[in-house]
């Protein structure tokens, strides 16, 4: 009994490590960087009374992403080769403060050429949540599952030294996990 138990403890330890971990299939994650420029993007909607606009901005295999600026808040659209239009809901999920986007979009795909497939999406929102000091800013990650059901946001990564690979990690595990919900 004691024999056998030291046998299976080593595979008993490494069984959450491996729920853990993302899924392979085939060929390994990697990125893929587009711009969220505004002089890189189409401005396709302006609403004369408001200010508010969207513009088109380019993605990959067939996705575009179309940025939503409503009040001096920003959030994102996935819209995806059938042409059906994702919300990502920064202003819900992400912040409900001012903010802009960083200058681009990092997709986590696998493959190349006609076979690249993106699975995540990770685009970094800039918030303004204090409205006593409006030039202090705070750095988010918004990381979106492309795949696995419904696209959406799983993961909200703070400003932290390694907040780009903690996105990156997320990201390669997100088609799995639930969506945020709107922030209280």
């Amino acid at each position: 009994m004691t024999t056998m138990l030291a046998r299976c403890t080593p595979a008993l330890l490494a069984l959450p490590l491996l729920a853990a971990a993302p899924a392979q299939q085939g060929d390994p994650l990697r990125s893929v960087y587009t711009t969220l420029d505004p002089a890189q993007c189409r401005t396709i909607r302006t609403y004369e009374e408001t200010g508010d606009s969207e513009q088109r901005c380019p993605g990959i295999a067939g996705h575009v992403l179309l940025v939503s600026d409503g009040d001096a808040r920003v959030s994102v659209t996935v819209v995806t080769p059938d042409r059906r239009q994702h919300p990502l809901d920064y202003w819900t999920v992400i912040t409900s403060g001012f903010s802009s986007l960083g200058p681009r979009a990092e997709w986590r795909v696998r493959g190349t050429g006609r076979a690249l497939r993106p699975v995540a999406l990770i685009v970094r929102v800039n918030a303004n949540e204090d409205p006593e000091v409006p030039e202090r800013r705070t750095s988010y990650l918004a990381v979106a599952r492309l795949t696995g059901g419904r696209v959406c946001v799983t993961h909200r990564i703070g400003p932290y030294a390694n907040a780009n690979e903690l996105a990156r990690q997320a990201a390669d595990r997100a088609g799995t996990l639930p969506c945020l919900g709107p922030r209280q």
